[in-house]
């Protein structure tokens, strides 16, 4: 499945972000009404020959403007690229069983349900405002679009209560959705889960913006192996490096064969 080019896609996934409180229009309008402020004070700290004001200013204006280009890059461009790279280093069959925690419009498991011919792609999400316009009934014309809608399943459900016997996925990825549930308890109880539902010898791979040391120190005290976090680089910057994506990943032990089952 190496030709599959997972960096271009036809679908609309819109912005990331937390719109719960403040819809996207209301903070791009405030986001503009301060940057307009602070060019205002800088141009008057330059008249009134205010140097350190005017430079004071410049740089906060500045900053603001680079940190907002950072999050629309990486919501738009930057995922897209990183994940497309991920997943291809799964170096998947095609027949597997992937789940995707917190799917949302499906930037993630369309994409993995492109490596997926003969297999099938799941994902479950509660449908809050972590995106603009994220119910499920996006997600399904975005499979659509991107030709994979016959191998895509969507469950509306709490990661902390997988609706999913144990064992039923071969590999289990997440995107910046675990931070969302907003205790300790209930972040290790998700990941306690993902390890409930994965199959023996199967993959897990968490990319997420805090707390995957915690991520990584639970999946290593539930037995898993071949552990690892990485930062994902300067593409899933979200505003600047003071925001980076880490990536967490472990793999489940092998079935155990018994002596007579591997003679026979």
């Amino acid at each position: 499945m190496s030709n599959v080019d997972l960096r271009r896609h036809r679908g609309t996934y819109g912005f990331d972000g937390d719109f719960r409180l403040v819809s996207a229009a209301w903070q791009v309008t405030i986001f503009g009404a301060l940057c307009i402020a602070l060019v205002a004070f800088s141009v008057l700290n330059i008249t009134a020959v205010r140097v350190m004001g005017a430079v004071i200013t410049g740089l906060i204006t500045l900053w603001l403007v680079l940190s907002a280009a950072s999050y629309v890059f990486t919501t738009r461009v930057g995922k897209f690229t990183v994940w497309a790279r991920v997943l291809t280093g799964l170096g998947l069959g095609g027949d597997e069983d992937l789940l995707d925690l917190g799917c949302g419009r499906g930037a993630v498991l369309l994409a993995a349900a492109k490596l997926l011919p003969r297999g099938r792609a799941v994902g479950v999400d509660l449908w809050r405002a972590d995106q603009t316009g994220n119910p499920a009934e996006t997600t399904l014309p975005n499979a659509e679009l991107e030709g994979v809608a016959g191998r895509v399943t969507l469950h509306s459900g709490d990661m902390t209560r997988l609706p999913f016997d144990d064992h039923s996925f071969d590999d289990i990825v997440s995107s910046l959705a675990i931070h969302n549930i907003p205790n300790a308890a209930g972040r290790e109880a998700a990941i306690d889960e993902a390890v409930r539902v994965l199959r023996p010898g199967g993959r897990i791979l968490i990319a997420d913006l805090g707390s995957t040391r915690h991520y990584l120190a639970r999946l290593r005290s539930l037995g898993l192996t071949e552990t690892g976090r990485r930062n994902l680089g300067w593409r899933v910057w979200w505003s600047g490096p003071w925001a980076p994506t880490h990536l967490v990943t472990a793999r489940a032990k092998q079935a155990v064969t018994a002596p007579h089952e591997a003679a026979s």
